[in-house]
């Protein structure tokens, strides 16, 4: 255990007779600027406190302790940090008698007994209770109160240190940068939301950089760890003012998903929407182009590069994009940017047919979209065959991703399938054979393509006919476990257990036979979710569809 100093001593103490009960701004940003150092001390304490074998040897070890104790629990500063509060607690606990031998350990129970109350309690005829009754108000409410009476004249000083309406910005920067740095061992109280809120915003009014990095550190965490609620407009700033942040954010959002499957794969929607990186602001277009290009192009995208058949990252990139283009859509015509600035590096005629979302499309023009979509990308396919330079690849990797942000028109092609002529699947297997297999690694597109006509004739077979062909169930089974084209056979074989018209007990006994490994169950999973999120945002419900996919989701889990 480290000793306590006669220096740290006698600095704690005066700090603590300085302090008082005071609650001016100076007192506020002193007592702030120290509480960590402040903690570390108590922790000192408690550790020495800890050792001795009774109150007495403890009040001769440390004279200091009662006077020093007694003083920080009227402090509101010290007392609203919950890590303060608590070590005081355990502090008082290593100084109670449960069996007090003299007068003076039993004067040292009243008292601690006092504290406690005031700590702790709101009951009539404590010490707290006695001390606030004439201001009405409880004891916990008159310290929260003080604390939010000085963090409202630091706010009002904030906003009124920069002149957002001018280019120039007359900006106190010492000071911003003294109450940033105060803010840092309270950013989870609630009440210094408002000046957390203020100083962001100097920030991007003034331009200037006088916020430190400890404070963007720890805004940022308690944000992650959903410790800190803050307006969204000082998210926005929070964001624009440290991209690492947004990136940080995104990559939360991203290990989330991976992390929990059976979690997210039920509610990635709800989860993408309650994110931090959620598009919840209206007017904010600054946010939409941060977000889209941090998220979409810079962090989900070289996750993909890495691992392109990861079929919970394609969900998570689908959803994303999904609740980006509702709020986009909901914005107003003049605020609202081109396509083309939230996707510079597509081939610019791409946008159109893949954003439309399928809702705003009528069903029976469904196909003839998806054909239009088909003949685009097939032509940005045969520039790469016939170009073979760096440029011809990027286009085709563009379009595929943007295929990947626009999911939802790929499961409305495989929906499509289950009940397509054969005339018509040929456009909409080429569609589904791109989305999984997007480059022609060892020259095999054709062979794929020819999978995934075998797995559609399989299928088609085994889900119209009654009862199911074995055969034709042992044939899709094959097909499963090559590891040419697995993802692309599971697509459309859970395609066909949500949208054929057969029992729901032979779709369950079918689902049973075919997907026995958990790791197949998991990618089966994230399939699922994106094709709830589609129906979720589809213009018309489906009950019978909607329960079908809830049972098999169930089953799966």
């Amino acid at each position: 255990m480290e000793a306590v100093s006669d220096t740290d001593v006698q600095f704690w103490m005066a700090k603590a007779v300085n302090w008082g009960e005071d609650t001016s701004c100076s007192a506020l940003l002193d007592t702030s600027r120290h509480l960590g150092s402040l903690r570390s001390f108590l922790q000192q304490v408690l550790q020495g406190l800890q050792q001795m074998r009774s109150t007495s040897e403890a009040m001769k070890t440390f004279p200091f302790v009662g006077q020093f104790l007694g003083r920080l629990c009227w402090n509101p500063c010290v007392i609203v940090d919950e890590r303060s509060q608590r070590l005081l607690l355990r502090c008082l606990s290593c100084l109670y008698s449960a069996e007090p031998l003299n007068a003076v350990e039993r004067k040292a129970n009243m008292w601690i007994k006092n504290l406690l109350c005031h700590l702790i309690s709101e009951e009539e005829g404590s010490v707290a209770h006695a001390t606030v009754k004439n201001a009405g108000l409880t004891p916990k409410r008159y310290h929260l109160e003080a604390l939010q009476k000085v963090v409202s004249l630091m706010t009002e000083e904030v906003i009124k240190s920069c002149d957002g309406s001018s280019n120039t910005a007359r900006c106190l920067n010492g000071n911003i940068h003294t109450m940033a740095t105060a803010c840092v061992a309270l950013v989870t109280c609630p009440q210094m939301s408002p000046l957390i809120g203020a100083l962001l915003k100097h920030s991007m009014l003034c331009g200037s950089s006088c916020l430190n990095q400890e404070f963007i550190k720890e805004i940022n965490e308690a944000l992650i760890s959903k410790r800190l609620v803050l307006e969204d407009e000082a998210i926005v700033n929070l964001w624009c003012y440290s991209p690492t942040c947004l990136e940080g954010a995104a990559v939360s959002l991203l290990e989330s998903v991976l992390s929990d499957h059976e979690t997210m794969t039920q509610s990635l929607n709800k989860h993408v929407n309650d994110s931090l990186l959620h598009i919840r602001f209206r007017n904010n277009v600054r946010l939409y182009v941060c977000v889209c290009v941090c998220v979409c192009v810079c962090v989900c995208r070289n996750v993909l590069t890495e691992i392109d058949e990861n079929l919970a990252v394609r969900a998570l990139i689908q959803v994303f994009t999904a609740c980006f283009l509702q709020r986009l859509t909901g914005q107003k015509p003049q605020d609202r940017l081109q396509l083309r600035a939230f996707f510079p590096n597509v081939t610019p005629c791409l946008l159109a047919p893949l954003l439309t979302a399928p809702s705003e499309v009528p069903r029976e023009a469904w196909l003839d979209h998806l054909s239009w979509i088909r003949s685009l990308l097939q032509s940005v396919m045969e520039n790469e065959e016939a170009g073979g330079d760096v440029r011809a690849y990027q286009a085709v990797f563009e379009a595929w991703f943007l295929l990947v942000q626009c999911g939802f028109w790929v499961d409305t092609a495989a929906e499509l399938l289950v009940l397509a002529a054969p005339e018509n699947a040929d456009s909409l297997l080429w569609l589904l054979t791109f989305f999984h297999h997007p480059t022609n690694r060892g020259h095999q597109r054709s062979q794929q393509t020819a999978v995934a006509r075998e797995a559609w004739t399989h299928l088609r077979m085994l889900f119209l006919t009654r009862p199911p062909p074995p055969r034709h169930l042992s044939a899709v089974k094959e097909l499963l476990s090559s590891s040419l084209s697995a993802n692309l056979v599971l697509h459309l074989f859970l395609n066909f257990t949500v949208f054929s018209h057969g029992p729901v007990s032979i779709i369950i006994e079918i689902t049973d036979k075919v997907l026995t490994e958990a790791a197949v169950k998991r990618k089966a999973l994230w399939i699922l979710a994106s094709i709830r999120c589609r129906l979720n945002s589809a213009a018309t419900r489906d009950d019978r569809v909607h329960s079908r996919l809830r049972t098999l989701q169930d089953t799966l889990l």
